[in-house]
Order: structure tokens, then C-alpha cells, then sequence
């Protein structure tokens, strides 16, 4: 009879909290569903640029698979090279087949050098067999681990998925505690307490960021051809993103573990569609909702920043939108603290 009292409460406890419920049964079936888009895309096709390559090849290429753009010059190939519009170029020089990859992503370099070897060597007949190749890279190297590729996402994923949690959960102390009704009745206007808040969680995020950073970097040896100030600076404004989301996501939970739920709705899109995986295999409408997801600008500034070497008048887009989005989830905090009390 207890045993039963007590089956019967736990029934009626989870029957009206419509929000586990929901984690339980709705959250699990979205998450698959994006997996199954994501590793379902279409199959990635290469881009390859050719310069002075024979039709013969730069037919077979294409019919491998390989999305064959022709450039008249190694400079104009060069350039599309460095603006992503390109995976790879090759290049015909005194019967010498130049190969020049782009780099930055181990199994795109992979997938290319694969499709030039069943390209070439099954149809390299018409003009005299198998060329000599020279490979050479615009970043990276041939010694490039796959590690070296995601890393740099990884240290995005880590950061935002710490700060959002971490600073979720206090703030959301401080109001189950009633701290932050003390705070109400104090002469602080709502702008003041968020910058307060900001400031205060953010040099513990500060420090967190340099931790993170320099572990990775000298730990781990991840590769890293910039600056480590631009590393440390996107980072930090991401964790300052993922504080500001954290906070404010918090005010609609009465617990940490209503905070854990958003973890599957807030978190796995964002470590699905940050560019970990190959974005070019997925739906154009996903790639989009990529595009409205923090974590995606952090993590083509830290591959520009580790792998590409790239400096501040290159991120700076980047940084500007994880500028934005800290700044609307900061004016959205002050106006989610109207239902504590009016100022």
C-alpha cells in the first residue's frame, strides 16, 4: 500500500511537470532528428579549381565528382583559394601536376587527394600516364591531425557549453535565494544589475578563457598559426555570449534541473551546426540557422585564428556578432527582471 502511495506520487509529479515530460519524450526525437540531417546531407563534392590542366583530366575530375571550376592563371586560382571558394587547385607546370590545397580542414584534404588519385591514375592514359605530383598546402601541412582541424571548434563547444551552464544556475541561486529581490528594493536600476551581473560572472570568465586557451595551445599542441591575443579575445566573447544566454534562459527555470533541459534544445544545435561537421553536406535551410547560432561566428574566427593565421581585420565580422548577440541577450535580461519588480 506505502509502495503504491508512493508509485502514485511520482506518477502525478512527473504528469504535471509538462516541461519534463517534454525533455523526456519531445527533446530526444528533435535531437535525433537533426543527427539524422545532418550525417543524411548530400555527399561532398570538392570544389577543385584547374589552371592549364588537359581536358582530358579536367573532364575525368568532374566526372568523379569533383566540382571543376577552370582558372586561366595560378594567382587567380591562388585567390579563390584564400576566400573559400575553393577546396583545392591543379595546376599543369613543365609536366609537373601542382597540387595546392586549401588546408584548414584534414578530411577535406583527404576527400581531395583521393578523388586526384582515382581521377588521374584510372584515366591518365591519354597523355602519357601518371604525373609527378607536388602537394603543397596554403595552411597546415601534410602532418595536420584531425584534431588540429576540430580543436579549434572544441574549445568553442567547451567554453559555451561551461559558462551557459555554470551561469545559469547561479543566477539562478540568486533568485531562489531571494538575493536578487534584495537587489530589487535597492535603488539599482535593471541595466545596472545585468552589467553588474556581466562584469562580476565575466572575470571568472575572463580567467576561464585563458585557462582554456593556453591548455589547448601548449597542453595539447594544437596548431596555431596567429596571434593567442586573438584567440583569448574570441573566446572570451563567446563565453560573454553563452553568460548572457545562460542568465537569461534562467529566469524561465524554478530549478537546475529545469536549467539542465535546455542543455538539448540550446546546446546540441549549436554544436551540430557550429561547423564541427562539414556544413556543405547539409540543407541549405540548415546551414542558414547555423548562420543565427553564436557558436558558428566563434568557430570560423578560431579556425581563422589556429589553422589560418588570420588577424583582426579578418575576424572582426565574427566578432561583431558575437558582440550582438551579447548585447540582445543583455537588453533582454533587463527586460525579463520587469516581472521581479518595476524600476
Amino acid at each position: 500500500m506505502r509502495l503504491g502511495a508512493l508509485i502514485l506520487r511520482i506518477v502525478r509529479q512527473f504528469w504535471h511537470d509538462k516541461r519534463t515530460l517534454g525533455l523526456m519524450f519531445i527533446a530526444p526525437l528533435l535531437v535525433l532528428w537533426l543527427v539524422s540531417l545532418v550525417f543524411n546531407g548530400n555527399a561532398y563534392h570538392p570544389h577543385v579549381g584547374t589552371v592549364q590542366l588537359p581536358a582530358q583530366w579536367t573532364a575525368q575530375l568532374s566526372r568523379a565528382g569533383a566540382d571543376v571550376s577552370t582558372y586561366d592563371t595560378a594567382a587567380a586560382a591562388e585567390s579563390a583559394l584564400k576566400s573559400h571558394e575553393l577546396d583545392a587547385y591543379v595546376a599543369w607546370s613543365s609536366g609537373t601536376l601542382q597540387v595546392r590545397l586549401e588546408g584548414s580542414d584534414p578530411s577535406i584534404n583527404k576527400s581531395v587527394l583521393l578523388l586526384l588519385q582515382q581521377a588521374l591514375s584510372t584515366h591518365a592514359a591519354p597523355v602519357g600516364g601518371v604525373p609527378t605530383s607536388v602537394i603543397t598546402y596554403l595552411y597546415g601541412s601534410a602532418d595536420m591531425s584531425t584534431f588540429d582541424g576540430v580543436g579549434p571548434v572544441l574549445i568553442g563547444v567547451f567554453a559555451f557549453f561551461f559558462v551557459f551552464l555554470i551561469a545559469g544556475i547561479a543566477f539562478l541561486r540568486e533568485r531562489t535565494s531571494g538575493t536578487l529581490e534584495r537587489l530589487m528594493a535597492t535603488p539599482l536600476r535593471r541595466w545596472e544589475m545585468v552589467l553588474g551581473y556581466v562584469i562580476g560572472f565575466g572575470i571568472f570568465t575572463t580567467l576561464q578563457s585563458a585557462v582554456l586557451t593556453a591548455f589547448a595551445v601548449y597542453g595539447l599542441g594544437l596548431m596555431m598559426n596567429g596571434q593567442l591575443v586573438l584567440l583569448l579575445l574570441v573566446t572570451l566573447l563567446l563565453s560573454m555570449t553563452a553568460l548572457t544566454l545562460g542568465t537569461l534562459l534562467s529566469s524561465f527555470a524554478n530549478s537546475e534541473f529545469q536549467m539542465m533541459q535546455f542543455i538539448p534544445l540550446v546546446i546540441v544545435p549549436q554544436i551540430f551546426l557550429s561547423g564541427l561537421f562539414n556544413m556543405d553536406n547539409m540543407a541549405v535551410w540548415l546551414r542558414w540557422l547555423g548562420k543565427m547560432m553564436p557558436l558558428s561566428y566563434a568557430a570560423d574566427a578560431l579556425r581563422d585564428v589556429m589553422i589560418r593565421g588570420r588577424g583582426l581585420t579578418d575576424i572582426y565580422p565574427d566578432l561583431l556578432m558575437l558582440l550582438a548577440f551579447s548585447l540582445v541577450f543583455m537588453v533582454a535580461n533587463t527586460i525579463s527582471l520587469r516581472k521581479y519588480r518595476r524600476v
